[in-house]
């Protein structure tokens, strides 16, 4: 059996009853309902942290993709660009 807690939280009648009735349709209860919600907002959070590094990543080499459309045969720049592009993997 996974090690489990029991928690104790305060929440409006009206959000419970939601709970509720969602919990009844998934044919689950409340309990489950409540560990998948939040099991499902932690994923959604790593997620939008991954977007977001990888956001940057993208802006950091739209630059250096300028720069070398622009200088054309700058060595030290194409390295670098080759460097960060390993980094990343």
């Amino acid at each position: 059996m996974v090690d489990s807690k029991r928690v104790h939280i305060h929440m409006s009648a009206q959000l419970l009853a939601q709970i509720d009735m969602l919990a009844q349709e998934k044919q689950i209860n409340r309990s489950q309902f409540i560990q998948h919600v939040v099991q499902l907002y932690i994923m959604d959070r790593e997620s939008e942290g991954l977007r977001e590094r990888l956001r940057i990543g993208y802006q950091i080499m739209a630059e250096l993709n300028l720069r070398l459309a622009e200088d054309g045969n700058d060595e030290e720049l194409l390295e670098n660009y080759e460097r960060q592009l390993a980094e990343a993997e």
